[in-house]
């Protein structure tokens, strides 16, 4: 039996041991959209004291994987690359949000903002291939 969409991205969180890592949580999800969210932690710094450039990058991927699957099909990103606007710290609170509404295509087409607070961050951009295999 096909999974309902706003429930697949909960199911995704719980079979994804990065993101679970990441302690990426979900504040928002509907059919075409989903909210995550996470804290930055001392582990994830790089050499200069700075949130390593894959942290953000990994929570705008999710948000992106997860809204992608609300429409009940598998989603697997295609191409992908971010821009990043501002250096980030241990404990910011990053939110990163992905609204997929076109769904005619085999392809969609997205980009994530990420911020801490209402200051932007980061531009995520993605490119996702819808496969024809039901969430179950």
């Amino acid at each position: 039996m096909p999974l309902k969409g706003e429930k697949i991205p909960h199911k995704m969180l719980s079979q994804d041991a990065y993101s679970t890592w990441l302690g990426i949580e979900i504040l928002e999800c509907e059919i075409g959209r989903c909210k995550v969210a996470m804290t930055i932690r001392e582990e994830m710094l790089n050499s200069m004291n700075k949130a390593h450039g894959g942290i953000s990058y990994a929570l705008a991927d999710t948000a992106f994987g997860f809204a992608a699957n609300t429409h009940g099909k598998y989603a697997v990103s295609i191409e992908t690359s971010i821009n990043h606007i501002e250096a980030l710290e241990e404990g910011d609170y990053l939110t990163a949000e992905s609204v997929i509404e076109n769904v005619k295509n085999k392809l969609g087409f997205n980009i994530i903002e990420v911020k801490r607070g209402e200051e932007l961050v980061a531009l995520f951009k993605g490119v996702v291939y819808r496969t024809q295999k039901d969430w179950t």
